[in-house]
């Protein structure tokens, strides 16, 4: 409130590096704000006597608490708040959709801008990074121990949570690096790998061990950790599969899975371009097909590694694109050109089998599918070409067979992702899964919030054991 005791109702706003500058470098495009910033828009919250925006949060943080700390510039108790809750603060201040969790339930947006939580919970997450890390009291050992597979956000928030409850947690990941998703998935200019790399040094500072290059189901199985003496195993490998659209041309040269351009930008060094000479051939003509935030980092990764024109194909109008406001928001500034109902039905290639065009069609919106949104109709002879010497296709993606065809009992749908029950315990004893491995897409804090769950449930079953 003002002076007057009046609400301002226009959130403090992040600075950003200037479009024409960041569509040039890797670098962060928000720049977090300054303690100046942060008081002032802490002092917009009304402290509601019951909050609604708390339980907007899946990983259940105490939001008024940590918002009045800041507004008593008492950073370091706004900071062990966020830490009681939250493992990796840094990374969902960064990544998590505020705007349709907990700031979607704060009072002031049916007059105004809600209270900007995520830019506050970054703020205080990057002074705590900045002055070291305080590691939170651990309960005393239980001598149980938990197997971890997956290092991404479900997985990492799960083992964290099960060593603040004294049980010997270790993770195996896949990869040469951990963070699963928040690694290879999430491009440098919105999450910078340092801040994985911190949170990630925080949850071995737990007493969490975390074990790269060991591939579940093939170096070891799950039924073979629980003969090695883990007493349970938390799943959290992710969905890292491709969807393609199985259109006529789809195998052409040019056309990436948006899975595969990403990661191969992340192990190419391409962040680092141009002192890196990445060797992953992008064209001066891109089409990005889809409207999630995987488009938008596809989209945007391009534009960063030279191409002079990007087109984000989506089937449905911008009502309905899936991303986030602020990425949406973020790619139009940068130059990307949106083509909004429209859907591609065949890529052409030259003689030498590169892709050169995508044929569309145009489409119109219907009554609602099973998602809840408007079916997307094409209109009869719509046709048209976009000329592209480059395609990402970013319509989602599948579960990693691997870990249920070398596991028993283990239940799954007809697409192979993991049943689970609302603690996320799986068919099969001893077993929990969690994040994009269930049925239902899920986002970074999302997936956290079912890490968080789970443990919770494997300290009760441990706890019960004889």
């Amino acid at each position: 409130m003002s002076a007057k005791g009046e609400v301002k109702f226009q959130k403090v706003p992040m600075p950003k590096q200037p479009p024409e500058k960041r569509i040039r470098n890797f670098e962060e495009v928000a720049l977090g704000y300054t303690p100046e910033q942060a008081i002032a828009e802490a002092k917009r919250c009304l402290q509601c006597p019951k909050p609604f925006c708390k339980p907007g949060c899946p990983v259940e943080i105490d939001i008024p608490a940590f918002v009045d700390a800041i507004r008593q510039q008492n950073f370091d108790k706004a900071a062990e708040i966020l830490r009681d809750k939250n493992n990796l603060p840094a990374i969902t201040g960064r990544v998590c959709p505020q705007e349709d969790q907990c700031e979607k339930l704060c009072v002031l947006s049916k007059t105004g801008d809600p209270i900007a939580i995520g830019a506050l919970e970054r703020f205080v997450a990057d002074y705590e990074l900045k002055r070291g890390l305080k590691i939170p009291s651990i309960a005393k050992k239980t001598g149980k121990r938990v197997a971890v597979v997956g290092s991404g956000p479900a997985g990492l928030t799960a083992a964290g949570d099960l060593a603040k409850l004294g049980h010997d947690a270790t993770v195996f990941e896949a990869l040469h690096v951990p963070g699963g998703v928040l690694v290879y998935g999430i491009p440098e200019f919105r999450l910078p790998k340092e801040i994985v790399r911190a949170e990630v040094n925080y949850v071995k500072s737990l007493g969490v061990k975390i074990e790269t290059n060991m591939i579940i189901g093939r170096i070891t199985t799950v039924d073979e950790l629980f003969e090695n003496g883990f007493g349970a195993v938390f799943i959290g490998t992710g969905a890292g599969s491709p969807r393609f659209m199985g259109i006529p041309g789809e195998s052409l040269n040019g056309i990436y899975s948006a899975n595969e351009f990403l990661v191969r930008a992340v192990l190419m060094k391409a962040y680092r371009f141009p002192e890196f000479d990445t060797p992953l051939k992008v064209g001066k003509r891109v089409g990005v097909i889809g409207g999630g935030n995987v488009a938008m980092d596809a989209a945007r990764t391009a534009l960063r590694l030279g191409s002079e024109n990007v087109t984000v194909v989506y089937r449905r109008s911008e009502t309905e694109l899936p991303a986030r406001l602020e990425e949406v928001k973020n790619a139009k500034e940068e130059g990307i050109e949106f083509r909004l109902l429209t859907n591609p039905v065949r890529f052409l290639g030259s003689d030498t089998g590169w892709v050169q065009e995508m044929e569309c069609v145009r489409m119109q919106l219907g009554p609602p599918d099973e998602s809840g949104r408007r079916r997307p109709i094409p209109i009869e002879d719509s046709n048209f070409t976009i000329e592209v010497d480059t395609a990402i296709i970013a319509v989602g993606q599948g579960p990693n067979p691997l870990i249920h065809q070398t596991t028993s009992s283990l239940q799954t749908d007809e697409e192979g992702y993991i049943i689970v029950d609302e603690n996320f315990r799986t068919s099969k004893k001893g077993v929990w899964a969690g994040g994009d491995i269930v049925p239902g897409e899920a986002t970074v804090i999302q997936a956290m919030g079912a890490g968080k769950r789970a443990a919770r449930d494997i300290d009760r079953y441990l706890g019960n054991r004889t």
